[in-house]
């Protein structure tokens, strides 16, 4: 797909990480770009910076979704490319012995549904509702009517210790991929899936410096963090190249996970 201001592209969890980059990425080449997420005031602001439009949307809902998409449509257009970055995460062991007390617990099944919610069932609900959105639009040139752009984790393939929450939600990710690219190819609709690595987002930026550098000497190379361009950059490709559909790809510079 060739992308220039005749193209909208919503972008979920674009006020931040990758997918504020990704929003950057797709207003330099002249895309019309809304934002989806929970922090109004980083969204806002980037949304000036890059003359967008910004929604409050929670992705667990489906009628804060329903809503988003609505006005994103009455303010911008029809969309043509959704690219999926909300989520988020946790580490808790399955079942555990506390080391002081001696108390055994499991995983509280709240905090595990929770995890599912936003990034696997959040995915798939802004996914499902932009193509039928999309399924209005006239095919371009070669019969494309949009492209949709899905955020995993390496840890949907090698997740770690307490990432059993996270690795489902974004194993289920990966998973659905090929089917709903299957689902939609007969509309013109690609759909692709990126695994990223260990990128440089504001979930790390508490960590303390060590911890980081140690975290960046993990990649095999180049031996530092991914940097959310990295990112952006590939999503951009997805979208651009017609003929990549329904692929998972990893963007982790060699990076396997070890248990912990």
């Amino acid at each position: 797909m060739k992308l220039d201001s005749s193209i909208v592209a919503v972008v979920t969890g674009g006020a931040s990480g990758l997918g504020a980059a990704t929003a950057r990425a797709l207003a330099v080449r002249g895309v019309k770009v809304a934002l989806f997420d929970l922090n109004e005031e980083q969204g806002r602001a980037l949304a000036w910076e890059i003359g967008g439009a910004f929604f409050k949307v929670d992705v667990t809902s489906d009628a804060s979704v329903d809503e988003g998409f609505a006005a994103s449509r009455a303010t911008l257009g029809q969309e043509r490319v959704l690219v999926n970055c909300a989520g988020t995460g946790n580490a808790i062991k399955t079942a555990s012995r506390d080391r002081t007390s001696g108390e055994i617990r499991h995983f509280p099944l709240d905090a595990f549904e929770r995890i599912v919610q936003i990034n696997l069932m959040g995915t798939f609900r802004t996914l499902a509702k932009s193509a039928a959105g999309q399924l209005s639009l006239e095919p371009l040139e070669g019969g494309e009517r949009g492209v949709i752009v899905n955020t995993a984790s390496v840890a949907a393939e090698d997740g770690q210790i307490g990432q059993a929450a996270y690795s489902a939600s974004k194993g289920g990710v990966v998973a659905m991929t090929l089917p709903v690219a299957r689902d939609l190819a007969g509309e013109g609709i690609r759909v692709n899936t990126i695994l990223p690595g260990i990128f440089d987002t504001p979930l790390l930026k508490g960590s303390p410096q060590p911890v980081l550098d140690a975290l960046g000497a993990s990649v095999p190379f180049p031996k530092r963090l991914g940097q959310v361009e990295e990112f952006a950059a590939l999503a951009i490709s997805m979208i651009e190249n017609g003929y990549v559909n329904g692929a998972s790809w990893r963007l982790d510079g060699a990076i396997r996970m070890t248990p912990r």
